[in-house]
């Protein structure tokens, strides 16, 4: 078995172990060590019949997300934004309406409640320090209850709860009674406000990246060359206060510092010595993926557009609750965007895919008529059943997993510093809260190795 030495390894390359050892690879010996055949992470593209490309991964960027946008401009690339001009659709309870801004047209009082739910959850969000979640004085109660049972207290009727949840679903992943109301709470402050995670122009969906997210993993590890090692999982990691060594199938690799940049149930599949401290391990192993299937339609041309439509829609009561117009700006063939999410996501990710197919594409025909039922492409991203995600958009937590535990996320093991978007304090569970964490867990590495 080869035995190689580093001056740092980083385990894990999706953007923000990339990110991580592009930092400090001018300085350091660095190598990167990724179970999959390929880099990204969450990141990941598609190619049609037709050569058009699409993310099924992460996609999206917007105002605020600073370190995502200058990466950008780095790796050569440009954005465009997000289709967002026409009225939007609401199919509720088998009722097809139009409307424009972000909330749906709703009976008067519900369109009230809703607001007010916003409103008031944002408030509360802007109390909590993303570093110290647990340090609020009410902490302790909003970690006891789940994100549900605040929404029931709010809600006056069961459509402004059904379309909240929709919110809620489409930025964690998740059903409103899987995570706690302070990590809610942390996560909408992590990236501003709930409202503007749920938002496109203006918002965390305003932008996205010509050429593929997943692109710009590629071009960083282009750039970092042989340092980036393929298909080789990490099985064991044994650390010391002087160094650390890393054994995988291919051989083993020992290094002063090592960056963890993998999502926690990840983490928990490799063999520590010594064993992990309960206050690491208690943390991981209560940080579950949310459940998601990104579902994309490829058209000749975007056809809503001819209708006045923006092509972003809420269907609070179908397994596809939300949809978007992906098409990518300059390119003639038109792509709809729809996401199946916690409970659902679960169920037909145990389905057939031809089925779960012609599930999708009657959604966009309920939405979008006849014409949506005849792609002439299609392709779906079952995040649950991926072997190195096992779950998206990012780790959860639920009730008493923020009081009980959050203080141990950052904290290094040893020799070995946490990265990876499940440790950031702006916009976990976004690319920018994976270059943030590299950025920390890089400068780190450096101040132990007295490299500045």
């Amino acid at each position: 078995m080869t035995h190689r030495q580093h001056d740092v390894v980083v385990i894990g390359a999706g953007l923000s172990g990339l990110r991580a050892a592009q930092l400090l690879a001018p300085d350091l010996d660095v190598c990167v060590i990724e179970a999959r055949n390929r880099v990204g992470g969450r990141a990941l593209a598609h190619t049609f019949g037709n050569g058009d490309t699409v993310d099924v991964g992460g996609q999206w960027v917007g105002p605020g997300q600073d370190r995502l946008y200058a990466l950008i401009r780095e790796m050569g690339r440009s954005v465009y934004p997000l289709h967002d001009e026409g009225e939007r659709l609401l199919l509720n309870h088998g009722r097809l309406s139009r409307y424009s801004g972000t909330i749906p047209k709703l009976a008067p009082h519900v369109l009230v409640n809703v607001h007010l739910m916003m409103t008031r959850f944002d408030a509360l969000a802007a109390q909590i320090d993303p570093a110290s979640p647990w340090s609020h004085a009410k902490a302790a109660l909003w970690d006891s209850m789940t994100a549900a049972e605040w929404m029931r207290k709010q809600a006056w009727t069961r459509d402004a709860f059904e379309v909240f949840a929709v919110g809620i679903g489409a930025v964690f992943a998740a059903e409103p009674h899987e995570v706690s109301l302070l990590h809610a709470l942390f996560y909408a402050r992590a990236g501003t406000s709930l409202d503007n995670l749920v938002s496109t122009g203006g918002g965390a969906q305003q932008d996205r990246v010509h050429g593929n997210m997943a692109g710009l993993a590629e071009t960083i590890a282009a750039e970092l060359g042989d340092r980036v090692r393929l298909s080789s999982p990490v099985r064991h990691i044994r650390w010391r206060d002087d160094g650390v060594v890393v054994e995988t199938p291919a051989g083993a690799v020992s290094a002063k510092r090592a960056i963890l940049a993998l999502p926690p149930n990840q983490a928990m599949r490799i063999d520590w010595d010594p064993i992990l401290p309960a206050s690491k391990s208690g943390l991981w192993l209560r940080m579950p993926p949310g459940a998601c299937i990104k579902c994309v339609a490829q058209y000749e041309t975007p056809f809503w557009r001819e209708q006045g439509l923006a092509g972003q829609a809420v269907a609070p009561q179908l397994d596809v609750r939300v949809t978007f117009d992906n098409t990518e700006a300059g390119k003639r063939a038109g792509l709809l965007l729809g996401f199946i999410e916690g409970d659902q996501a679960r169920l037909w990710a145990a389905r057939d895919p031809d089925d779960r197919r012609a599930a999708v594409l009657e959604a966009f025909a309920a939405c979008y008529g006849e014409q949506a039922r005849h792609p002439i492409d299609y392709v779906d991203q079952d995040w649950t059943s991926e072997l190195w995600s096992r779950g998206c958009y990012a780790a959860l937590m639920g009730p008493g997993v923020w009081t009980g535990h959050g203080r141990h996320l950052r904290t290094a093991l040893g020799p070995v510093h946490m990265a990876g978007t499940e440790t950031a304090t702006a916009y976990y569970g976004y690319f920018e809260g994976a270059l943030e964490a590299a950025e920390r867990a890089a400068g780190e590495v450096r101040t132990a190795l007295g490299v500045r």
